[in-house]
């Protein structure tokens, strides 16, 4: 077997020994598209596999995940171990998933804490298991992906959450009523005869049907080396998982929202759901045929979170229980706003939510900029500029100004850090702040923050 060496483009030889062009899942000939049988041209040793699999897409599969990252699963190999032997690893899994005899391992579960106090469970498929999601993932894709709603956002080549969050806004301003669906524990709770069914109506491809039941079985490991069988759900981390999940959603809400009530605008974004009424009547009788439809499915919406709101505004200024609501790391509440000519109004727009601020200002105490004296402002700006960035692009597109409490307290930490860095700064709290103010007016894109958001220091 030959695996591609670095540098050498795209038209690298692939995983395995045979002379024949591999074809890709966006070729004319789709491997999967055939039933997974054999065809001519191809070398003896893949002759012999029941299954048609192409050894560049494995190979494809692992740049993937070697560019994602990510932990070790249950034998705590890590990519880097993983590539001590790539050539052998490599051909393993396209020798077991070609021949029908790969077999996922058990899934390691680690606990996330949430925001309500409680914990949500994360699993952690091993390395060559990700590399053979990821194979699934790249044939199934394509064949699903044009049927999918354009309502829906998530985990979806093309789209993206801040999308989402665009459409939502515009549809709050032009209906009265929200409905902020939240399903309870979905990937825990997906029936697994569902959600075969379901992705049976997009592929009979019998490898690709084989490998998705075995991961939906397949088990979980606790942190204590206990491994449960799984009856249900589907663990969150898996490559495949959100592809799964869409495929189910996609039926068991998209299509169904419109045929039943087609007048009623939605975004969703995985299983996070928004959707618009024009009036409380109408959205109360929408909830209550949502909360059926999703019983059907075996599924449950959430009792304490799933809510109507009002989208209050100048324009709509009844007074209800319920007037904002979170999505995507966005709350949507009235805000003051300032119009085209200057005049101030009451608006219902969004801005990073105060979860979302915390969990920002958490990891801005966790790099310790004020310990870091051995760096200079330049060393401290290229080593979280990209972080920095990726926050405002995202938090910053809508309502901006509400990250300046988050980036003025990065301020107050570089002034920190400027005291502790040199003499003549200690114990003066504004001539440090000055100093740093002054930098930020010479070089203003240095951080992020100062060029994409103007916060700089004052300069004294």
């Amino acid at each position: 077997m030959r695996v591609p060496k670095r540098g050498q483009g795209t038209e690298r030889p692939v995983v395995g020994t045979s002379s024949a062009k591999a074809e890709g899942p966006k070729g004319s000939r789709h491997p999967a598209s055939s039933g997974g049988q054999p065809k001519s041209g191809r070398s003896r040793a893949q002759e012999a596999k029941p299954f048609e699999i192409s050894k560049r897409i494995v190979w494809e599969a692992y740049e993937t995940v070697k560019k994602k990252g990510g932990a070790a699963g249950v034998d705590l190999q890590s990519v880097e171990d993983f590539e001590k032997d790539l050539k052998n690893n490599l051909y393993k899994i396209w020798n077991r998933m070609s021949s029908g005899t790969y077999f996922p391992p058990p899934v390691r579960r680690v606990w996330i804490e949430k925001r309500d106090g409680g914990r949500r469970p994360l699993g952690i498929p091993t390395v060559a298991d990700r590399i053979a999601q990821t194979i699934v993932k790249r044939y199934l894709e394509p064949m699903v992906e044009p049927h999918f709603d354009a309502d829906s956002y998530g985990y979806r080549p093309g789209k993206s959450a801040i999308e989402a969050v665009g459409t939502a806004r515009k549809r709050c301003w032009r209906y009265d009523w929200t409905i902020d669906l939240d399903v309870r524990a979905f990937f825990d709770s997906l029936d697994h005869s569902l959600a075969m069914r379901a992705v049976k109506r997009f592929t009979s491809c019998p490898w690709i049907l084989l490998y998705i039941e075995r991961w939906l079985k397949a088990p979980v490991q606790e942190e204590d080396g206990t491994v449960i069988a799984r009856e249900r759900g589907v663990p969150q981390g898996g490559v495949v998982s959100p592809l799964i999940a869409n495929v189910f959603l996609h039926l068991a809400f998209d299509s169904w929202m419109r045929k039943e009530h087609p007048d009623v605008p939605f975004e969703r974004y995985a299983d996070d759901i928004i959707a618009h009424c024009r009036s409380e009547a109408h959205a109360q009788d929408v909830l209550r045929s949502i909360g059926n439809r999703l019983a059907q499915c075996k599924l449950e919406l959430h009792p304490e979170k799933t809510r109507i709101v009002y989208c209050k505004d100048d324009d709509r200024r009844g007074s209800y229980p319920n007037e904002k609501f979170d999505f995507l790391g966005y709350t949507f509440r009235p805000r003051r706003s300032k119009n085209r000519w200057g005049k101030f109004f009451i608006n219902f727009s969004p801005a990073v939510s105060n979860e979302a601020a915390t969990r920002m200002r958490r990891e801005m105490r966790r790099w310790r900029i004020h310990a870091r004296s051995d760096k200079t402002l330049s060393d401290l700006a290229r080593m979280f500029d990209r972080t920095l960035r990726g926050w405002i692009n995202y938090y910053g597109r809508f309502y901006p100004s509400a990250l300046h409490s988050v980036f003025r307290h990065l301020n107050r930490t570089l002034g920190r850090w400027a005291r502790r860095k040199y003499k003549r700064l200690r114990r003066h709290h504004r001539r440090a702040d000055h100093w740093i103010g002054r930098i930020a007016r010479r070089d203003p894109k240095l951080f992020a923050h100062w060029d994409l958001l103007g916060l700089r220091p004052a300069a004294g």
